[in-house]
Protein backbone atom coordinates (compact mmCIF):
# COMPACT_ATOMS: atom_id res chain seq x y z
CA UNK A 1 0.00 0.00 0.00
CA UNK A 2 1.25 3.48 -0.85
CA UNK A 3 1.23 6.06 1.90
CA UNK A 4 3.03 9.34 1.32
CA UNK A 5 4.45 9.20 -2.18
CA UNK A 6 3.32 11.28 -5.12
CA UNK A 7 0.75 9.65 -7.35
CA UNK A 8 2.18 9.35 -10.86
CA UNK A 9 0.46 11.59 -13.40
CA UNK A 10 -0.52 8.59 -15.53
CA UNK A 11 -3.02 7.65 -12.81
CA UNK A 12 -6.17 9.58 -13.72
CA UNK A 13 -9.29 7.70 -12.59
CA UNK A 14 -9.82 6.73 -8.96
CA UNK A 15 -12.25 4.96 -6.67
CA UNK A 16 -12.18 5.98 -3.02
CA UNK A 17 -13.45 4.18 0.04
CA UNK A 18 -14.51 5.38 3.48
CA UNK A 19 -13.98 2.14 5.39
CA UNK A 20 -16.16 1.17 8.33
CA UNK A 21 -16.82 -2.11 10.09
CA UNK A 22 -20.48 -2.07 8.97
CA UNK A 23 -20.53 0.12 5.85
CA UNK A 24 -18.08 1.36 3.23
CA UNK A 25 -18.74 4.63 1.44
CA UNK A 26 -17.65 4.77 -2.20
CA UNK A 27 -16.79 7.67 -4.50
CA UNK A 28 -15.25 8.02 -7.93
CA UNK A 29 -13.36 10.85 -9.52
CA UNK A 30 -10.79 11.97 -12.02
CA UNK A 31 -7.59 13.87 -11.47
CA UNK A 32 -8.33 16.08 -14.50
CA UNK A 33 -11.39 17.60 -12.82
CA UNK A 34 -10.04 17.25 -9.29
CA UNK A 35 -13.55 16.40 -8.17
CA UNK A 36 -15.23 13.33 -6.72
CA UNK A 37 -18.79 12.05 -6.81
CA UNK A 38 -20.38 9.90 -4.10
CA UNK A 39 -21.34 6.48 -5.52
CA UNK A 40 -23.21 4.93 -2.64
CA UNK A 41 -22.55 2.68 0.30
CA UNK A 42 -21.91 -1.04 0.39
CA UNK A 43 -21.88 -3.53 3.23
CA UNK A 44 -18.45 -3.95 4.79
CA UNK A 45 -16.78 -7.11 3.54
CA UNK A 46 -18.81 -7.24 0.31
CA UNK A 47 -15.85 -7.74 -2.00
CA UNK A 48 -18.14 -8.85 -4.83
CA UNK A 49 -19.76 -5.39 -4.80
CA UNK A 50 -16.31 -3.79 -4.79
CA UNK A 51 -15.25 -5.99 -7.72
CA UNK A 52 -18.34 -4.85 -9.64
CA UNK A 53 -17.46 -1.21 -8.94
CA UNK A 54 -13.89 -1.76 -10.11
CA UNK A 55 -15.18 -3.43 -13.28
CA UNK A 56 -17.64 -0.60 -13.94
CA UNK A 57 -15.36 2.37 -13.22
CA UNK A 58 -12.03 0.78 -14.28
CA UNK A 59 -9.95 2.97 -11.97
CA UNK A 60 -6.21 3.43 -12.35
CA UNK A 61 -5.82 3.38 -8.56
CA UNK A 62 -7.77 3.16 -5.32
CA UNK A 63 -7.79 5.54 -2.35
CA UNK A 64 -8.74 4.60 1.19
CA UNK A 65 -9.38 6.83 4.14
CA UNK A 66 -7.32 5.87 7.17
CA UNK A 67 -8.59 7.24 10.48
CA UNK A 68 -6.24 8.75 13.04
CA UNK A 69 -6.63 10.58 16.32
CA UNK A 70 -6.49 14.41 16.26
CA UNK A 71 -2.80 14.28 17.22
CA UNK A 72 -2.03 11.95 14.29
CA UNK A 73 -1.62 8.86 16.45
CA UNK A 74 -3.10 5.59 15.16
CA UNK A 75 -6.80 5.12 15.86
CA UNK A 76 -8.37 1.77 16.80
CA UNK A 77 -9.63 1.60 13.19
CA UNK A 78 -6.29 2.53 11.57
CA UNK A 79 -5.00 -1.05 11.25
CA UNK A 80 -8.41 -2.31 10.04
CA UNK A 81 -8.54 0.30 7.29
CA UNK A 82 -4.96 -0.46 6.27
CA UNK A 83 -5.75 -4.18 6.15
CA UNK A 84 -8.75 -3.39 3.94
CA UNK A 85 -6.42 -1.47 1.63
CA UNK A 86 -3.99 -4.40 1.44
CA UNK A 87 -6.87 -6.72 0.56
CA UNK A 88 -7.99 -4.37 -2.22
CA UNK A 89 -4.45 -4.20 -3.61
CA UNK A 90 -4.15 -7.99 -3.57
CA UNK A 91 -7.53 -8.63 -5.18
CA UNK A 92 -7.47 -5.93 -7.84
CA UNK A 93 -3.75 -5.49 -8.54
CA UNK A 94 -4.09 -1.72 -8.42
CA UNK A 95 -2.10 0.86 -6.47
CA UNK A 96 -3.82 1.78 -3.21
CA UNK A 97 -3.15 5.18 -1.66
CA UNK A 98 -3.90 6.11 1.94
CA UNK A 99 -5.39 9.46 2.97
CA UNK A 100 -5.77 10.74 6.53
CA UNK A 101 -9.54 10.83 6.87
CA UNK A 102 -9.90 12.70 10.14
CA UNK A 103 -13.27 14.45 10.35
CA UNK A 104 -14.52 13.54 6.86
CA UNK A 105 -17.69 11.91 8.21
CA UNK A 106 -18.28 14.90 10.50
CA UNK A 107 -17.83 17.25 7.53
CA UNK A 108 -20.20 15.16 5.39
CA UNK A 109 -22.82 15.25 8.15
CA UNK A 110 -22.38 19.01 8.56
CA UNK A 111 -23.00 19.44 4.82
CA UNK A 112 -26.27 17.53 5.21
CA UNK A 113 -25.23 14.70 2.91
CA UNK A 114 -28.02 12.14 2.42
CA UNK A 115 -25.41 9.33 2.34
CA UNK A 116 -22.74 10.34 4.84
CA UNK A 117 -20.42 7.41 4.09
CA UNK A 118 -20.38 8.02 0.33
CA UNK A 119 -20.00 11.77 0.86
CA UNK A 120 -17.07 11.10 3.21
CA UNK A 121 -15.48 8.93 0.50
CA UNK A 122 -15.84 11.85 -1.94
CA UNK A 123 -14.18 14.19 0.58
CA UNK A 124 -11.35 11.66 1.01
CA UNK A 125 -10.81 11.55 -2.75
CA UNK A 126 -10.90 15.33 -3.10
CA UNK A 127 -8.33 15.59 -0.31
CA UNK A 128 -6.17 13.10 -2.20
CA UNK A 129 -6.43 15.25 -5.34
CA UNK A 130 -5.37 18.35 -3.37
CA UNK A 131 -2.41 16.52 -1.86
CA UNK A 132 -1.30 15.12 -5.23
CA UNK A 133 -1.92 18.02 -7.60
Amino acid sequence: MIKAVAAPGRLQTFLAFDFGTRRIGVASGTRLLGAAEPRGTIRSGDFDAIAALVKTWQPDALVIGVPRHPDGAPHEMTAKAQNFGRRLAGRHHLPVFEVDERYTSVAAEAEGAPDVDAAAAALILEQFFREHS
